[in-house]
């Protein structure tokens, strides 16, 4: 066997970087920084078109989804950006029409999300008893809106008088 030669003095690493195999740069690398700083933007190339005032409407997500596992007559929904309000008005309105079963669950309070189960009985799907529910709690919204105006105009002139 032979012997071991030792390092020397030049040949030592000269700071913790480069003992544990770092490389070591003198100048950053030149994709670090832009070669010119003077037209940079800070725009994206999108953002620039719309200067003009010609706004696109941005698309929402889908914030609705059916989850996997899903059959015709029962059927579990995932809502974004929902939470009790939505869920509990939900279940109440779809139970009093023909179904099975429906039910809501927040997975995580720190989730924004809502998870519907529809089951309903032969000769109707879960997607259009979640549909009509949908519409049932929007009508029902209409009539609380139009009654609070109507209460609202009598007493502002009621308040006049």
């Amino acid at each position: 066997m032979a012997p071991r030669a030792s390092k020397t003095k030049k040949e030592q690493p000269q700071d913790a970087a480069e003992a544990a195999g770092d490389a070591i740069m003198s100048e950053p690398p030149t994709s670090h920084q832009p070669a010119n700083t003077e037209d940079a933007s800070m725009m994206d190339p999108e953002e620039e078109n719309q200067e003009d005032g010609e706004e696109e409407p941005e698309e929402e997500p889908q914030r609705v989804k059916i989850l996997p596992g899903s059959t015709p007559t029962a059927a579990s929904f995932e809502f974004l950006k929902e939470g009790h309000t939505l869920g509990n008005a939900l279940r109440y309105v779809i139970m009093k029409k023909y179904v099975e079963f429906c039910a809501y669950a927040i997975p995580h309070p720190s989730e924004d999300r809502m998870n519907v189960r529809i089951q309903t009985y032969e000769g109707t799907t879960a997607i259009q008893v979640l549909e009509k529910g949908l519409r049932d709690i929007q009508e029902l919204c209409d009539v609380v809106t139009d009654k609070f105006l109507v209460a609202r105009k009598d007493f502002a002139d009621q308040m006049a008088s």
